[in-house]
């Protein structure tokens, strides 16, 4: 039996020691949830070619389209929280099965909305295929962070969303081969959209079924035991006293608002700015998402080097410039730092959603909830940069700067543990 100075260097050798990326008996589960990211990454970027689509087949204005992220993002409110409800008690395996039920749902009702040829009918498909979007993320990044040490959460969630960034390449590579392409037929562009949603229903109902026979092992929320000290200090604390916490909601407000408006009105400022064609500015999204997974292989290296934080306050500065640059239409210049917009917005949101959920012990997945319903920002955005881009589509690239600036605030103080 070992004695009490022997277990207390036992202990602190434990805490110095390097913490693992994950375990090998998490490995199977691990590969599953990160490819959840890059499935609402597929979503969610093919609701910003239906943008421009919607625009060119039921002729509604740049406001107008923008909602489509209302649909979108508007259900990431609304879902966010009965989610992590449903997770609480049911568990990550079953909310995962919920999400992926819900999206293809709403897939499937992309064929009633395109027979219909009506836009509110398409707004609704969203709105069911978003809810399963919002239903996954509030799953994936607590079960991401609980497949491994704390220590290591940052990095997890980074490596997960850098696939993301891929299915953000493959989506609106697919809508706009599918939908923006100039080689379909006239008057069958809605059933291009059906088409394209039914492929996506039926992939995606083969990732449930997969995933329903997968062996999950147990896990604990490495949250839960982040610091024992910490944990009684702070157990009388409810949820909203964690300022750190309530700040990242505040936080990633900002940040998707910012995302949501860029990607929307990306393929009009190719059009209109950079004089292409909607199918050359569709299929610039390419590179433009591969910036966003550059920037997230580069920010998780950068981590092991720099505080999460300070990566994130660094990158927010980046946008601010790049948004000052894109604004003032200067052609190839301002295209390219639109472009490298993507680049430092990589980080954003998983860096944002790893440092609220430090040390939260047992609140760790209703906080995830809210953090999620902070994507309402998303929903709003893209109408008030619309409004804008109507007149005028450079000018309307003000608008973020005001977010990376909230976002610049987080990293440099406000994401401080209280």
């Amino acid at each position: 039996m070992l004695s009490p100075e022997s277990l207390m260097e036992e202990k602190k050798t434990t805490s110095i020691s390097p913490a693992k990326f994950t375990e090998k008996k998490y490995v199977i589960t691990l590969i599953f949830v990160t490819s959840l990211f890059m499935c609402w990454g597929i979503a969610l970027t093919m609701g910003d070619v239906l943008n421009k689509h919607f625009q060119n087949v039921l002729n509604v204005s740049k406001s107008q389209s923008g909602l489509v992220q209302f649909s979108i993002f508007g259900a990431y409110a609304l879902m966010g929280v009965p989610a992590g409800l449903f997770i609480k008690k049911m568990g990550y395996k079953n909310g995962v099965l919920l999400g992926l039920t819900l999206y293809a749902m709403g897939a499937f009702l992309f064929v009633p909305a395109a027979n219909a040829g009506s836009f509110a009918v398409f707004r609704i498909a969203l709105f069911v295929l978003a809810c399963g979007m919002a239903t996954l993320e509030t799953v994936a990044h607590p079960f991401m962070a609980a497949l491994g040490d704390q220590r290591t959460s940052d990095q997890r969630i980074n490596f997960a969303q850098s696939f993301n960034a891929v299915g953000a390449m493959v989506g609106p590579t697919l809508g706009t081969h599918f939908l923006l392409s100039a080689t379909h037929e006239a008057g069958n562009e809605l059933v291009s959209v059906k088409q394209l949603y039914i492929y996506i229903g039926v992939v995606i109902t083969a990732i449930a079924i997969a995933f329903a026979l997968v062996k999950v092992p147990p896990v604990t929320d490495p949250h839960d035991g982040a610091g024992e000290v910490s944990a009684v200090k702070d157990d009388h604390k409810t949820l909203f006293q964690h300022k750190h916490f309530v700040w990242a909601v505040v936080a990633q407000f900002f940040n998707v608002a910012a995302q949501a408006g860029t990607w929307a009105f990306f393929i009009n400022y190719g059009h209109e700015v950079m004089h292409f064609s909607d199918e050359k500015a569709g299929y610039f999204m390419l590179p433009f998402m591969g910036m966003m997974l550059a920037g997230r292989f580069v920010g998780t290296a950068l981590m092991r080097y720099i505080a999460p934080n300070k990566l994130l306050a660094a990158f927010a500065l980046g946008n601010m410039l790049m948004c000052v640059l894109v604004a003032q239409g200067w052609g190839w210049t301002s295209y390219i730092a639109l472009l490298m917009i993507n680049f430092f917005f990589s980080i954003m949101y998983p860096t944002i959603f790893s440092l609220g959920l430090k040390d939260l012990g047992p609140k760790t997945q209703q906080a995830s909830s809210f953090i999620v319903m902070g994507m309402f920002g998303g929903a709003i955005f893209p109408f008030l940069m619309g409004r804008i881009a109507d007149t005028n589509i450079a000018t309307a690239y003000y608008l973020p700067v005001v977010c990376y600036a909230v976002i610049f605030l987080f990293g440099y103080k406000l994401y401080k543990l209280r």
